[in-house]
Parts: C-alpha cells; sequence; structure tokens
C-alpha cells in the first residue's frame, strides 16, 4: 500500500472502542496444562519449576545472563535501589511512568529531574553531567518508548563520577543496539511484564544482572532477605513471582515473535498512511536497530488544525483511546513539585514532549482497517 493508497471512509466501525493497547493472550487450551501440573504439584511460588524455567527461558531469549524475576516492575525497581545501595541523589527523567520516581522517593533518594533530547526523549547526557552534585550516586535513565537511551554517553559519565546507572528499562523488552541486548548496559536494568507490555505475564518483571553473585544479593532481597531458613541477611520484600505468573511467560515466549511482527506491521502501516498528513510528526524509527514497536508515538504539531488535547477529545468521540504519554511530567506531581530540579524552566523540551506527544493504539490484535480507521480520523481534521 503506497502512500498515496486512499484511507477508508469512517463507517458504523466507529461503534467499535479501540484503546492504546490490548494484552496479547494465547489460546487458552494452551494454558491449562500449565495449570494441571501446577495443580498437581502444589507448588504455588516460592520459585518453583516454571519460576526457574521461564528466568533460563528469558535469558537465553534476550541475550543476557542472568535475570531475577519479580511480581511487577515497580517491586524490580526498588529492589534494584535496594541491591545497589543507592542514596543521596539520583539522576532521572521527568518523562516517563510515576513508577520511576516514585521507586527513588521509595528509598529515600532524592531525585533529581533533568532534561531530555528532543529526538529520542530519552534523557539527555549533556544535562546529566550539569546536575551531578556531591550528593549524587546514581542515574536512573528510561528507554522511553522502547528507542535505547545514548549508552555510552551516559556510562563515561558515570565512570567518570563513579554513579551507579539503573535502567528502567520497562519499555525495551527484546531490543538490541548494534552490542546486543540493551539490556546489558549499566549496573542493572528492570524490565516489565505488565499486561500492557511487549510481553506480558499479567503482571509481573525481572531485574537483568551481570553476574551470578549480584543475582543472588538480590534473590535475597526479593524473599525478606532470607538466605535459609534461619538467616535474614537484609530488610527484603515480598517480590517474587508466582508460579502461574511464570507458567504463562513460558507460553507467551512461544507467542512472542509473531506478536513482534504483528506490531511491526502495524508501525509500517502508520508511517506510511501519516506521512502526508500535515502537522503530525512520527517520531524516528529503529533503523539498523532491533526495536520491539511497543508504543507509536507521534507529535502534533503547530501547524496541525487542533491541539493535541483536542485530537485526543475528538478521537475519544469515535471510540478510539489514544494516550498522552506522558502527561503530565512526573516533576509537576504534588510529591516533585517543590523540588528545584522540577522548574519547567530546566526541563522545557519535557514540557513541549508531554503538549504534544500523543500515543495511538498499537498491539497485535489491532487490524489493518482499524488502523485505516483511525488514521482517517486525524487525516479528517479540518
Amino acid at each position: 500500500m503506497g502512500s498515496s493508497a486512499p484511507l477508508r471512509a469512517i463507517t458504523s466501525l466507529d461503534d467499535e472502542r479501540i484503546y492504546v493497547t490490548q494484552p496479547h493472550l494465547p489460546p487458552l487450551a494452551e494454558f491449562m496444562p500449565y495449570l494441571e501440573k501446577i495443580w498437581n504439584s502444589k507448588t504455588l511460588t516460592n520459585g518453583g519449576p516454571f519460576h526457574q524455567q521461564l528466568e533460563k527461558a528469558l535469558c537465553e531469549y534476550l541475550g543476557v545472563e542472568h535475570l531475577a524475576l519479580f511480581a511487577n516492575g515497580t517491586l524490580a525497581l526498588v529492589t534494584a535501589l535496594q541491591a545497589l545501595r543507592v542514596n543521596g541523589e539520583c539522576i532521572t527523567t521527568p518523562y516517563s511512568f510515576a513508577a520511576t520516581a516514585h521507586s527513588l522517593l521509595w528509598n529515600g533518594i532524592k531525585p533529581v529531574f533533568v532534561d531530555v533530547d528532543p529526538d529520542t526523549l530519552n534523557l539527555d547526557p549533556e544535562k546529566i553531567e550539569a546536575a551531578i552534585t556531591p550528593q549524587t550516586t546514581a542515574i536512573m535513565p528510561v528507554h522511553c518508548y522502547g528507542h535505547p537511551c545514548d549508552v555510552k554517553a551516559i556510562q563515561k559519565i558515570a565512570d567518570n563520577y563513579n554513579l551507579k546507572v539503573i535502567y528502567d528499562a520497562a519499555h525495551a523488552f527484546g531490543v538490541q543496539t548494534e552490542d546486543g541486548s540493551v539490556l546489558k548496559h549499566g549496573d542493572l536494568s528492570i524490565v516489565s511484564f505488565h499486561a500492557t507490555k511487549v510481553f506480558n505475564t499479567f503482571e509481573g518483571g525481572a531485574i537483568v544482572c551481570p553476574d551470578a553473585k549480584t543475582k543472588q544479593r538480590i534473590d535475597h532481597l526479593k524473599n525478606f532477605g532470607f538466605v535459609d531458613e534461619v538467616t535474614v541477611v537484609a530488610a527484603g520484600i515480598n517480590g517474587k513471582m508466582s508460579e502461574i505468573n511464570a507458567a504463562f511467560g513460558l507460553l507467551q515466549l512461544q507467542h512472542v515473535d509473531n506478536a513482534l511482527a504483528k506490531r511491526k506491521a502495524i508501525d509500517a502501516q502508520y508511517r506510511e498512511l501519516l506521512a502526508d498528513v500535515p502537522g503530525i510528526r512520527c517520531m524516528s524509527d529503529a533503523g539498523e536497530k532491533v526495536a520491539n514497536y511497543a508504543y507509536f508515538p507521534v507529535q502534533v504539531e503547530d501547524n496541525f488544525p487542533i491541539s493535541r488535547d483536542a485530537l485526543y477529545e475528538r478521537l475519544k468521540e469515535h471510540g478510539i483511546f489514544a494516550r498522552r504519554y506522558f502527561y503530565p511530567l512526573i516533576s509537576e506531581f504534588p510529591m516533585y513539585r517543590g523540588l528545584p530540579s522540577s522548574d519547567q524552566n530546566n526541563l522545557s523540551t519535557a514540557a513541549a514532549a508531554s503538549k504534544r506527544i500523543l500515543c495511538l493504539p498499537i498491539y497485535p490484535g489491532l487490524n489493518p482497517v482499524q488502523v485505516e480507521r483511525i488514521v482517517s480520523i486525524v487525516a479528517g481534521i479540518q
């Protein structure tokens, strides 16, 4: 289909609701044998056989050596900061989901927000270096929308100032750069397996670890700090993934490549159909990298007939629920407003993006006709 291909007229399809995402689910019948094994074994949690199998399978699939499963990505973030003994101040992005900064507050760490790069919306390395103080102990970047951060520049800064780097890689499942998996960068990387992610275990997450010793410490921390029946070495938390979630993850791995291929096709269709729509700019594609097409963000520019928020409302009128990811900025939430780094004058690029970016629906079950319907509404606005 060329960029000049006609768009389908808006029809009674408007009665169908389309959300920004929808979980990819395998056939229920394929999950039943896993449940039968769990019922027969009566092992529901505490690192059972499916848990161990999923850790190994994910390491192989993602191209990493060590990985610790968690009940969700937020607990993984909180535990990663504990494992690295981060304190004082941590430099991070205001352009993310709230859990990124909340994990710092839960650990008594002061978030220091710095601005983002206008092209990738990831942390701007130049702004990172300018924000370092004697109290800075770590950097927590986000691979926003699954686009890799400038990992080499960030690591160079961390090495120069002896800082830890914890990547919030919630969006970056399966993403690769020329160096292999993007999850291998930094001291730790945290992925999310929430229902909205490209690979889900209903709820879930993981910490990618550089070595077996670090994984062992994290495994202790996610199980209340227990080493054995009578030995507790840290004030840990209950972050364990259940056997049901792990079993579902093993089944999902059998389908994830197909799901990613469908996302890629939807991404390509959007780019083709939106190419000639004035005032709508798609973010850069993956190029030579391996992407996961987790989101489809567009920038609503000044020459578009209506504002981003008006477009968001117009789509809702037609039963299409796009999302303003990420709006408002984390730095605008009440618990962060008082921080000096929350001053929007210092976060101008992130502030502008939060008012212009709209994420359009993308998920494996979204069909080409629905994509055409969405673009027809956007393109038809005068």
